[in-house]
């Protein structure tokens, strides 16, 4: 049985609005597109986000929080990092009302249309080197377009994928428990006809004989393979780091260990400013320990978003308690078994109980003996993220092209990631697909929380709408005299409509920020 709801009347919306209504006790999203309303559900299947405030641009909506895009006549997901689909319900219109239709049940998501495996039909294996955003994301695309042949995903670790950024915010402050960290059931895998082989560490690609060689000298064949190999924590290079309870935030394995020693430990020394180290520091803090970050820069973030929001960052984290040694490097860890004092280079000794090193990652690429790399480690892809005939790259390990720039560029950021597997999995399966992807990278450490779209390695000028200091602001970084990313806090809604106007080559020109000749600012509420 279904049921009826009212939910607007017809002049409610134009052509072109979206709004939430309710119809009993689930949220929908109904659009008016060329006079037919559409109903879909309306909290985004990632984290829930209100679909409604976020961008309506041709068919598909825009999720102001992660910014996963869905299809509002279909409800079909179109980019993470999202993987579930948007419920459709049906729509009709008696006299001046809009009624949705919904049935007993009804679910606000469901799991994307996934073709089912027949080798008869195509024999061919494609092969995922790599468990996270993007070798998982590029296996459930696969069976989204159309591939009928065998996946076999293949990762190191020993659990099925999950969700990697959760580590080092909710998961690790205890906000989120273990239930929040798998991306999919492992009967999602099975349904998906999607091999998961978990442990398994390859000691050696041949892409010319298209063979993967496994540790203990098994191997397979195969005839695509995507390179999803990720990143490898970099290790604190200085004596002592050997002692018990010093950490690399990677893994959930490295997360669990992290989380027993900060349950019996009060001081922690977190190394590094990076985006892990920052949040690592705000996630112990809330776990009641005493924190101190020491880091060899004058302000955290200084040379990735700026002066100005690298110090309200460092200012927001000594509100809730954090400590800071800038402009400091660490000379040597000393204890007797377990760390117990951090040695800077001023001779100063800071006592803690473990220490957290967040000082970066480098490609994780040391089975690609054949595979041409670049000085840091990462593999070159063109447009299409190709490598060579059958071999294709994604994530961190890729360098590709900037499509609106033409530079080569190494991104190690989840959604960007999770658009790599995306576009991967087109072209592996024949469908020839350009990467023109917009990057996202979120980080939350204490409310505001701040969203960063596009990408540059340096800047020219930073254009402001707003102040760091206030933490309401947007940032649009530009460079050679374009706007090529924008930072921002407690504009949700207008980081989503910039990333919007980024993807369709619509990005208003320094001048016109500066003059505020553009529509934007309407969207960032002055």
């Amino acid at each position: 049985m279904s049921k009826e709801f009212t939910v607007a009347k017809v002049n409610d919306l134009q052509d072109g609005d979206m709004k939430e209504v309710e119809a009993g006790d689930q949220k929908i999203l109904l659009t008016r597109l060329d006079g037919t309303f559409h109903a879909i559900g309306g909290e985004c299947a990632h984290y829930g986000g209100p679909l409604a405030e976020g961008v309506l641009s041709g068919v598909h909506v825009t999720c102001p929080w992660h910014q996963a895009r869905f299809h509002v006549k279909t409800g079909e997901l179109a980019d993470p990092p999202a993987l579930d689909s948007m419920a459709r319900f049906e729509t009709k219109v008696q006299g001046d009302k809009v009624i949705v239709v919904l049935p007993d049940e009804p679910a606000g998501m469901v799991t994307p249309a996934l073709i089912k495996q027949d080798l008869k039909a195509d024999p061919r294996t494609f092969a995922i080197l790599g468990g996270g955003a993007a070798g998982n994301a590029a296996a459930q695309k696969l069976r989204m377009v159309g591939y009928k042949g065998r996946i076999i995903l293949i990762s190191q670790e020993d659990r099925p994928p999950y969700d990697r950024p959760n580590l080092s915010k909710g998961y690790l402050s205890g906000d989120a428990g273990p239930d929040s960290l798998p991306l999919r059931s492992e009967s999602f895998y099975q349904e998906a006809d999607i091999e998961l082989k978990l442990g398994e560490r390859v000691s050696q690609v041949n892409p010319l004989e298209k063979t993967i060689i496994f540790r203990y000298g098994d191997s397979m064949t195969y005839d695509s393979l995507l390179l999803a190999t990720g990143g490898q924590a970099r290790e604190l290079n200085v004596p002592g780091v050997g002692l018990t309870n010093v950490f690399n935030l990677r893994s959930a394995a490295d997360c669990d260990h992290l989380i027993d020693a900060a349950r019996h430990a009060s001081k922690a020394v977190v190394v590094g400013t990076s985006f892990i180290g920052m949040e690592t520091a705000a996630a112990l803090r809330k776990r009641g320990l005493e924190v101190t970050v020491v880091g060899r820069g004058s302000v955290p973030f200084q040379h990735t978003l700026g002066p100005e929001i690298g110090a309200m960052f460092q200012d927001l984290l000594k509100e809730n308690g954090v400590s800071f040694q800038l402009g400091r490097k660490v000379t040597r860890l000393e204890g007797q078994s377990q760390v117990q004092e951090v040695v800077l280079d001023n001779g100063e000794r800071l006592p803690t109980d473990l220490v957290l090193a967040g000082v970066g990652a480098h490609p994780a690429t040391d089975c690609l003996h054949e595979v041409p790399l670049n000085p840091d480690g990462s593999v070159t892809v063109d447009k299409y993220l190709s490598v060579a005939d059958g071999l294709y790259a994604a994530g961190d390990i890729a360098r590709f092209p900037d499509w609106r720039t033409g530079e080569l560029i190494r991104i190690e950021h989840w959604q960007l990631a999770e658009l790599h597997g995306f576009t991967a999995a087109l072209n592996m399966s024949g469908q020839p697909t350009e990467f023109r992807g917009v990057p996202l990278f979120w980080t939350e450490q204490y409310e505001p929380y701040l969203y960063y779209v596009g990408y540059v390695s340096n800047w020219d000028e930073i254009i402001w709408h707003g102040r760091a200091a206030d933490r309401k602001f947007v940032a649009f970084y530009v460079k050679h005299s374009r706007v090529l990313a924008a930072a921002g806090c407690e504009h949700d809604h207008g980081m989503a409509y910039i990333s919007t106007l980024m993807r369709n080559g619509l990005m208003p020109t320094p001048d016109q920020l500066r003059s505020r000749k553009t529509d934007l600012f309407e969207h960032l509420g002055g």
